[in-house]
């Protein structure tokens, strides 16, 4: 079978589920061996470009412009500009013409670049509420060549559930987990979500490299291409957030916590951990590579640590801290004191606390949250984009349509821009 041959049954069932526009994207990636039509190219991405469904100038925004941020401050608190998010029966009615879905949404259904092509991502989303900040997500670190496992919880309502699964069905390469966990606060069940979600990725028949975990709160500040170029440059090592736990934290381990409908300490103090290793704290958040999501399930020592874990209080935040700094883990880090990693050197998530936040000529690590704040976390304002579009992280949390809508809408202009034009607005 020749080159040309390859692609077109490559991107054969591109054309199947999005018609025309697939259609122009297979013809310009077949003649992409070649030289592309400059007027078919630029049909094409006109047609995938994301605009902002208000007036918000989204181009002074991402450059600071204090004028444009103001303004589109005012125009969310417009009566006149205020619109509904979708609910899942929004999203049932529109996922039956899956075709017609992906049109309408402007997915990408075409790899962008062969770097990117040949560097497949997998994601696991773990979500429970707010389906269009879901589907927004899924749209923005969407690649037809990556793998996305939805973890949804089993208490969310039963619309949430099926407009999910409908909204994974009209994609190859998205899928919902095959064992869904009734998932309490802080509790083991947040970690076993991401972990059912990991051995389901694991029987892909996509071959990916790292894998990204994800919450409905998140959202992307880098392209596909600038992901991929940031994990080739970590050259088969994990990314994990991991510092030496205070005293108040290493309170999280060192008793007995129940769950019920909320999880709560007993008296009863835990054994020591099953290894002699040193314990770190951490994020929920990381990017792993496929060797070490492997590892977690076959290593004694991983299984023996992870069931130590079952019982205590929020052990999403060392568990994947600890479990990167043992000796002999594939693309782990030693555990010295000099690889000590904080959120902010950290790679995968960006986060305002807000016990940290100030001026920065002071000390502060940042500047004031101009959103608001969730559990000491700060949901985005627009005035917060053109500082997080400075750092070096791949996401950011938290983010509401429903706190400030223009702070998603002008990551989703600028981000799809750059994806297609390699330039900012």
């Amino acid at each position: 079978m020749q080159g040309w041959e390859r692609a077109l049954v490559v991107r054969r069932r591109w054309v199947l589920l999005l018609g025309p526009l697939a259609l122009l994207g297979a013809v310009l990636a077949l003649r992409g061996m070649d030289r592309p039509d400059p007027a078919d190219r630029s049909r094409l991405y006109r047609a995938l470009e994301l605009s902002p469904s208000r007036s918000i100038n989204c181009s002074g925004v991402v450059r600071g412009d204090q004028t444009a941020i103001q303004e589109a401050r005012l125009s969310i608190l417009e009566v006149a500009n205020r619109k509904a998010s979708p609910t899942p029966a929004d999203y049932l009615n529109i996922t039956r013409d899956c075709r017609a879905f992906k049109e309408t949404r402007r997915y990408i259904e075409f790899p962008l670049s062969q770097e990117e092509e040949e560097f497949p991502i997998a994601y696991s989303m773990v979500i429970h509420h707010k389906i269009d900040m879901f589907e927004r997500l899924l749209r923005s670190v969407y690649a037809p060549q990556n793998v996305y496992c939805v973890h949804m919880d089993s208490k969310a309502p039963a619309a949430f559930l099926e407009a999910v699964r409908a909204i994974a069905a009209c994609f190859p390469n998205v899928f919902v987990a095959s064992r869904l966990e009734r998932v309490v606060y802080a509790a083991w069940s947040r970690v076993q979500a991401d972990l059912n979600c990991m051995q389901d990725l694991l029987q892909s028949p996509v071959p990916w490299r790292y894998l990204i975990n994800t919450c409905g709160t998140d959202f992307p500040i880098k392209t596909n291409a600038e992901i991929v170029r940031a994990l080739q440059l970590l050259q088969g090592q994990n990314n994990v957030e991991s510092e030496k736990p205070t005293a108040a934290k290493q309170e999280r381990w060192l008793y007995h916590y129940e769950v019920g409908q909320t999880i709560s300490r007993t008296a009863q103090k835990k054994l020591p951990p099953p290894h002699s290793y040193p314990m770190f704290t951490g994020s929920a958040y990381n990017t792993f590579t496929r060797d070490f999501v492997q590892y977690i399930f076959e290593n004694p020592t991983a299984q023996k640590f992870l069931e130590w874990s079952k019982d205590s209080y929020s052990p999403d935040e060392h568990i994947w801290a600890t479990l990167n700094r043992m000796p002999g883990v594939p693309g782990g880090t030693p555990s010295s004191d000099k690889f000590l990693l904080s959120d902010m050197n950290a790679l995968p998530r960006l986060v305002k606390w807000q016990f940290l936040e100030g001026d920065i000529s002071k000390g502060a690590p940042y500047p004031p949250c101009t959103g608001r704040y969730q559990r000491a976390v700060c949901i985005y304002g627009v005035g917060d984009v053109p500082w997080m579009l400075q750092q070096h992280h791949l996401l950011a949390n938290k983010f509401d349509s429903e706190v400030d809508d223009a702070a998603v809408q002008c990551l989703e202009e600028y981000l799809r821009h750059k994806a297609l034009y390699g330039r900012g607005l």
